[in-house]
């Protein structure tokens, strides 16, 4: 028998009994055990099903950066505050660290298809009424608060069940490939979803970033996406079988032992971990991206498109790289490395003068995201049972809720000091202590191939 090479999964927790379990369709795989048979850079989508989930997942992307560029430059006008920003970027992660474990718990006792198709529905109607409220003049610095509140939460509420899917689709030979196609979908947005955005204002509104009607009209474009996402699900053939069973127990404990078997496991832990750092001092360079733009580029719509699609770029390429390097050894090194260079970067973006070389500067930062984000994200996947996955990526998500803990200290600086001081700092300090974590987890920093042990 073919014994497939695979790294310890180091988790203290009880094995999921095969009554837990929900067997999924196996993809093609070689001799050699854990290398997919179709090598292609599009392996993952040639699978209808992920195919469709993937394509789902492309237009809520894009919703929700068309959305952040809109709802930045109106508040932004409306207010003139950088600290205003982060409020509203509050106001749509606090629901992650609120909610994330319920949305875990609904992953693991629901059928998935259902959890992301109520969602995304949702959404839509959200985002319809608050076109509605923008279109009508009466919009307030308080509506872009609880519609983002409202998005956070149906988020939370969803995105642990569409993560936990992708194994159960696709299976796991093919996870690095479609992980980073996962986050190319998010990366593709960044493109194309900002330069939408910002071209609608432009066209319809002359550029005038207070135009009710140019703003409102973009959220009816995010209306309709995410009505779109919601209905690709329909059409999937997998619906997402539940890998718990509702009476085993109850709600809370499930929770109890999400969390548990997250801090029990110095590998899932760890990870997770190094997750959170960059959220906290890589991710701020997002929010404050309209005050960089109108303070130091003076920039208008049109050339905040241009910077967030130049990060988009970046993130991109990042994406496809990583598609096809699924058997990169040494991952946990890799893992560090992108994450130390993650903060040389965001701290480059504060020295740019001109368009090109801001530009330059924040495709680089979405070159390393995409590649530090995605490989951690499949890392995790992999190294958790089924039984618990919905959980454990909650868990994951949740901590990325933690992301305005460094939004607010870092918005401050930008509107006490500067933009660039800002992203100086945020940088320094995500690369400094990206070089602390590396001497404490020494199991993360071992990771080779990322895949779990599992006996044959």
């Amino acid at each position: 028998m073919v014994r497939a090479r695979r790294e310890s999964r180091a988790l203290s927790a009880q094995p999921p009994t095969a009554e837990d379990l929900e067997p999924g369709p196996e993809p093609a795989v070689s001799e050699e055990g854990l290398i997919p048979a179709d090598k292609s850079i599009f392996a993952s989508l040639k699978i209808r099903d992920y195919a469709l989930l993937w394509s789902g997942l492309v237009g809520s992307a894009f919703a929700m950066n068309m959305q952040l560029v809109a709802q930045g430059w109106l508040v932004y006008e409306m207010t003139l505050s950088a600290l205003n920003l982060a409020w509203v970027t509050l106001s749509f992660m606090i629901p992650q660290v609120v909610f994330a474990l319920v949305g875990g718990v609904l992953a693991d006792r629901l059928r998935k298809r259902q959890v992301i198709l109520y969602g995304q529905a949702l959404n839509g109607v959200a985002t319809l009424f608050m076109a509605i409220i923008v279109l009508t003049g009466n919009v307030s610095f308080w509506d872009f608060i609880w519609v983002g509140f409202l998005n956070g939460t149906l988020l939370a509420l969803s995105m642990p069940a569409r993560t936990a899917f992708i194994p159960e689709i696709v299976g796991e030979p093919l996870m690095f490939n479609a992980m980073a196609f996962s986050t190319g979908a998010w990366n593709l947005s960044r493109i194309l979803g900002p330069a939408a955005a910002g071209f609608l204002i432009a066209v319809f509104a002359g550029g005038d970033t207070t135009s009710h009607f140019g703003v409102g009209l973009v959220y009816l474009v995010l209306s309709v996406l995410y009505i779109v996402s919601s209905v690709t699900v329909l059409f999937m053939r997998h619906t997402g079988k539940p890998t718990r069973r509702r009476a085993a127990t109850g709600p809370v404990r499930d929770v109890i032992d999400g969390i548990d078997y997250a801090r029990r496991s110095p590998i899932v832990g760890g990870l997770i971990l190094l997750s959170i750092v960059p959220f906290l001092f890589g991710m701020p360079i997002n929010t404050l991206m309209p005050a960089f733009n109108t303070d130091v580029m003076q920039g208008g719509p049109d050339d905040l498109g241009l910077l967030m699609t130049a990060m988009g770029v970046g993130a991109i390429l990042g994406s496809l790289l990583l598609a096809k390097m699924g058997a990169l050894r040494h991952k946990g090194i890799w893992l560090f490395l992108t994450c130390f260079l993650w903060g040389g970067t965001v701290a480059a973006c504060g020295a740019p003068d001109t368009a090109f070389w801001a530009m330059v500067a924040v495709g680089a930062v979405g070159f390393m995201s995409a590649v530090n984000m995605s490989m951690n994200r499949t890392i995790v996947t992999l190294q958790v049972s089924p039984v618990m996955r919905g959980r454990v990526m909650s868990i994951d998500m949740m901590s990325h809720g933690l992301m305005p803990l460094g939004i607010l200290p870092i918005s401050y600086i930008a509107q006490a000091v500067s933009v660039q001081v800002a992203f100086v700092v945020s940088g320094v300090l995500l690369s400094l202590i990206t070089v602390g974590l590396w001497f404490w987890l020494r199991e993360v920093r071992g990771i080779d191939q990322g895949f779990a042990v599992r006996s044959d």
